[in-house]
């Protein structure tokens, strides 16, 4: 199971981030308590002041060559568990994460 799927206008993606770790990256995939699959990322930057969403939008920015616009939060801002909102063309965005999930 892949924790993104297409929707309206672009890709939801799942993911469980853990801030403040030694190094950023992806963990692979695991699945929350629902069994739902979720990205696993760890990121450098301290969840203060909202710096662990920025860098987390900065790091997909970069590495699915997005503008840092067309990614947004839309739950799970305060917590670990979030969903976004990648906007643009749904099957250009999933070659891009499965591209990116498969290096």
């Amino acid at each position: 199971m892949k924790p993104y799927a297409a929707v309206e206008g672009g890709v939801r993606l799942a993911l469980r981030l853990t801030p403040r770790a030694s190094r950023t990256g992806v963990d692979g995939i695991t699945q929350d308590a629902e069994r739902r699959p979720l990205l696993k990322l760890r990121l450098a930057a301290p969840p203060v002041d909202g710096a662990a969403n920025a860098a987390l939008i900065a790091l997909l920015a970069k590495t699915l060559s997005l503008r840092k616009a067309d990614i947004a939060i839309r739950s799970g801002e305060t917590g670990r568990t979030k969903v976004l909102h990648l906007t643009g063309d749904p099957a250009a965005l999933m070659q891009r994460l499965d591209a990116w999930l498969a290096s």
